[in-house]
């Protein structure tokens, strides 16, 4: 049996990706779980931040952390609103130079559909795997997250800049021609982004997930109204259980969650 708060699962790239829980005991290796029945209970709740018993009220977070920490600002999922290059802050200054400025990749991502998205350069491929990408490119590489916001921005209009999640838990995917959207994207920019564009000849990574079966239809595990669940494992993408009965389970939707598991 394992206890813990629930935080968004690690990864590390192999073939096929490895996934990890942690747990109040350690971390669990998920691919070890597949094809075995997992029982899950839902036992409260507590904050990421202030780890208070509080319920949660977005990304991990209660309501009071979610308006006071950095991690929680506005920039987070609008890059383009990112100011630490200005030395204004916006919640924390010294938080905000930290994670904005330093390199940032504007990429195109084939998950359900080719999806446009900004990321810290340490963070892939991690952000990639998230997202559950069959397949990822970078197409420009800039030194701060405003410049990032900036260029997604532009590419916003000739791609979407959301993933339908049903469609990406089914690998429902059509192949792409790499070249013919990568050009696509570089046409979409203006001059100013010309020089952070990433080498031309580079090939997308592709990434292989730990799934034995995908399901034909998808229906979402909400612990908060279903406090008890069982089912046998069936495969890991991006921060998904795939479970064989169709269900699937946001791991980092519901980071904050304090939950029992047992593997069987």
């Amino acid at each position: 049996m394992f206890e813990g708060v629930l935080k968004k699962m690690r990864t590390e790239i192999d073939n096929p990706i490895n996934y990890f829980l942690a747990m109040d005991q350690g971390f669990i290796h998920l691919n070890q779980a597949l094809g075995k029945t997992l029982k899950i209970r839902h036992t409260g709740s507590q904050c990421l931040s202030c780890h208070q018993t509080q319920i949660i009220f977005r990304q991990g977070f209660c309501k009071s952390c979610f308006f006071e920490n950095p991690a929680a600002g506005d920039w987070i999922m609008r890059p383009e609103l990112s100011k630490a290059h200005l030395g204004e802050p916006d919640r924390n200054l010294e938080y905000e130079k930290r994670i904005q400025l330093q390199p940032h990749i504007v990429y195109l991502a084939l998950s359900s559909h080719l999806k446009v998205g900004v990321t810290r350069k340490n963070q892939l491929p991690t952000r990639w795997i998230d997202q559950g990408a069959n397949e990822a490119l970078a197409i420009l590489e800039v030194p701060n997250r405003y410049l990032a916001g900036a260029g997604e921005v532009l590419l916003k209009e000739s791609f979407s800049d959301k993933t339908n999640w049903r469609k990406m838990l089914q690998n429902n995917t059509e192949p792409i021609d790499w070249k013919t959207e990568r050009d696509r994207a570089i046409d979409s920019l203006t001059n100013d982004f010309k020089p952070y564009i990433v080498n031309m000849e580079q090939a997308p990574l592709k990434l292989n997930f730990p799934v034995l079966h995908y399901p034909e239809k998808v229906q979402s595990l909400n612990i908060i109204k279903t406090p008890y669940y069982e089912g046998k494992l069936n495969g890991i993408k991006g921060q998904y259980l795939i479970f064989e009965d169709q269900t699937v389970f946001n791991v980092r939707s519901n980071e904050g969650q304090r939950v029992k598991i047992e593997i069987c």
